[in-house]
């Protein structure tokens, strides 16, 4: 097959590709919300919570117990699309080696794991309410925020372990290669580990990970494998730009800054929302599933804008890790790589790009680095004088 024409036929798999998980993330989130609404609105959620009242006085206890068998209802219900979403569709494009037992022992810690924070903040947000009426938005809103700086801090040596498994980069040049690099950024980090990623997926894909004391590099096998070392100190340059230009400092303001107005719009509107499900408070039992209704309403408003941001850091990211290597080809020669290995959506529409990236699209990257290269070659042949 002529390379114009595998070209056109890899660009044709991925847009599928694409197309399916584009699909299926937009219908687990309108079932998700079709559940929650029906289910609050039939009187199904007073029926449940007052049996579990009645079996559990305490609503402290009370609490998790009803969410524990709403989430396992829905887990349930939802797991055609989880399923399809990330077993069946991955194994069908090829991305995919992981067998359906190993898929069922991640999806049991994966409910767990979820299981757990989402009590834990739900507790939180319950007391709070009753610890003080007038600023439990401002108390639930700081809780918020460290917890989620604790899991940012414990994630690379508690979380991730449980799915992957560490070994220190056996590849002695490659590790001082990386090293080199994270000196010269100035950039302190742990130490240098590779993940068994294949196992799993044939994706490619590194890190840089932790907080403090858990700062490590992560290096997928798959990518490890597959890339020159060039290709891999160009890549890992952009995680380490991200340290550079302060972003994880910069998300973090954001996103608590986004947090504090989200709960405040809470505080503000929940009781003329109330009345509409024939609620009297946000601490009766029978309102969580009003409680999640607010979460994912502010989520599908918020993500786009927090994905615009992120774009706009991938790219400053981009620029300095070329910049700091000067690998402006390698770097192209990654996201060529990264784009045929992951199936990556090279172009897509505007409304997809503004939904759904985090990142900005592969083409856009590729685009970037060729507009660097041509200003550079500009610059060098027309010197100040």
């Amino acid at each position: 097959m002529p390379a114009s024409e595998a070209l056109d036929s890899l660009n044709d798999k991925s847009r599928v590709y694409s197309l399916i998980k584009y699909s299926l993330a937009i219908a687990e989130l309108i079932f998700l919300l079709l559940i929650l609404i029906i289910f609050q609105s039939s009187g199904s959620s007073r029926i449940l919570a007052n049996l579990l009242v009645g079996l559990i006085p305490q609503h402290f206890l009370a609490y998790p117990a009803y969410f524990f068998i709403i989430y396992l209802v829905y887990y349930l219900f939802n797991l055609p699309i989880n399923f399809c979403q990330s077993f069946f569709i991955e194994r069908q494009f090829g991305l995919s080696n992981q067998k359906i037992s190993d898929w069922i022992k991640d999806q049991l810690k994966s409910w767990v794991i979820s299981c757990l924070i989402i009590i834990i903040s739900l507790e939180a947000f319950y007391y709070s309410l009753k610890l003080s009426p007038s600023y439990w938005w401002l108390i639930v809103s700081a809780f918020w925020i460290f917890f989620n700086l604790v899991l940012a801090k414990i994630a690379p040596v508690v979380i991730i372990p449980l799915f992957f498994k560490y070994k220190n980069i056996s590849d002695d040049r490659l590790k001082q290669k990386i090293l080199g690099l994270a000196s010269r950024m100035k950039v302190k980090v742990l130490d240098v580990f590779e993940i068994d990623f294949s196992r799993k997926s044939l994706k490619g894909n590194a890190a840089f990970v932790g907080m403090d004391g858990t700062k490590r590099i992560l290096l997928a096998d798959t990518l490890k494998e597959k890339y020159n070392y060039d290709e891999i100190e160009v890549i890992l340059a952009h995680e380490f730009a991200h340290f550079r230009l302060k972003h994880l400092l910069k998300l973090v303001i954001i996103n608590s800054l986004l947090t504090i107005v989200f709960f405040w719009l809470f505080f503000k509107t929940n009781f003329y929302a109330l009345n509409l499900f024939g609620l009297d408070s946000l601490s009766e039992v029978a309102a969580m599933p009003f409680i999640f209704i607010y979460f994912i309403i502010f989520s599908i408003v918020m993500d786009p804008v927090s994905n615009f941001i992120s774009r706009r850091f991938e790219t400053n990211a981009d620029r300095m890790s070329i910049q700091a290597t000067g690998l402006k080809e390698s770097f192209i020669s990654a996201m060529e790589k990264l784009s045929i290995q992951n199936l990556a959506d090279r172009n897509p529409h505007p409304i997809i790009k503004f939904i759904f990236f985090s990142h900005p699209p592969i083409g856009e990257r590729i685009k970037m680095a060729e507009a660097l290269i041509l200003k550079i070659s500009v610059d060098r042949s027309n010197p100040k004088q």
